[in-house]
């Protein structure tokens, strides 16, 4: 999970039920971590990625705000930049310790017909999110900013993935809400369900066709976070969310369309430094270092995306994965 990297916590807050069906996701590093974006698709909804880029000034963020809602959702960043500043968590502008400007990128998901109009998150839900931070494992599924996810014809959710690369770890965080699917309904086996490891999907693909027809939604945009304890610049840390979105594209089909607003997010939180190595063809150590890592990034944005999926719950209608192929699951 991308909690396996020291340092990050992440942390829910949603309503479901009662013409409710939204939330927000924070993945918090307080003390700072090195940040940058990639964004695909033709619908963005973000807020403050113009700072990542890497000639400008701000170098570090305090958190990524990922939220439902649509732009209305936004303001949940409000709720996460007020936390940190209560804590004194930001980029230092006077002479007092809490004289800061927290730095709170922010990505959202299209879930506005899931909820009643006017039910979407405030900054109230940024905020509860921050206090639910935590380092431990990350509730999965129906939750926060997953909670009216959806994904193709089948229910979205949050996932979360890690893996250990020459020593450093690398973890990812996907909110699955994509117009395209995630699963092939012919057969009920994800696009990425060739990346598990170890058994970690824990189901029986089912091999039979869905009971259910291919629907376009229109409830789009995956939105996610991939983080690893290297020392990266900024430059580096934008080649870490490239390489995500490639994992992203491996998980559903089609993406990046008019209709999605893809954005992944990059965290280093300059723990480590990268590791020497010489590459396969002669390139510098800490190129070939870079590039191992961003490998894995892809890989753990993917397995991210399928426990999203499989961990999902049907909201409002929505069928999850759950619903269509029960016999994939292990009795409880």
């Amino acid at each position: 999970m991308i909690t396996d990297v020291p340092g990050v916590l992440v942390g829910h807050h949603h309503r479901l039920g009662d013409g409710w069906a939204t939330g927000t996701t924070v993945v918090l590093v307080p003390d700072g971590a090195t940040g940058a974006v990639d964004q695909r698709g033709g619908a963005p909804g973000t807020r403050e990625t113009n700072l990542l880029e890497p000639e400008n000034l701000v170098q570090r963020v305090n958190a990524i705000c990922l939220s439902g809602g649509s732009a209305y959702g936004l303001a949940a960043a409000d709720g996460v930049m007020r936390w940190l500043g209560e804590r004194g968590k930001g980029f230092p502008v006077g002479r007092q310790p809490h004289e800061v400007v927290p730095i709170v990128p922010a990505a959202v998901i299209f879930d506005l017909p899931r909820s009643a109009w006017g039910n979407r998150p405030d900054a109230s839900f940024g905020y509860a999110a921050c206090e639910a931070a935590a380092a431990g494992p990350v509730v999965q599924g129906s939750v926060g900013a997953g909670a009216g996810a959806a994904v193709g014809s089948l229910k979205g959710g949050v996932g979360s993935a890690s893996e250990v690369v020459d020593g450093c770890t690398v973890g990812a965080l996907a909110v699955v809400n994509a117009a395209g699917e995630a699963v092939s309904l012919d057969t009920g086996l994800p696009f990425a369900a060739d990346h598990e490891v170890g058994g970690e999907f824990g189901v029986t693909w089912p091999a039979r066709a869905a009971s259910l027809p291919s629907t376009p939604t229109d409830l789009n945009t995956t939105i996610g976070v991939v983080a690893v304890d290297a020392a990266l610049s900024k430059a580096e840390c934008r080649r870490l969310a490239v390489a995500a979105q490639d994992g992203l594209a491996r998980a559903v089909r089609p993406a990046h369309t008019m209709f999605d607003g893809d954005t992944v997010f990059a965290l280093a939180t300059g723990a480590r430094e990268l590791p020497a190595g010489q590459g396969p063809f002669g390139e510098a150590p800490r190129a070939a270092a870079l590039d191992a890592l961003c490998s894995a990034a892809a890989r753990v944005f993917a397995r991210a995306m399928v426990h999203g999926v499989l961990a999902a719950e049907g909201v409002g209608g929505v069928r999850a994965y759950r619903d269509v192929w029960p016999e994939a699951f292990p009795p409880c």
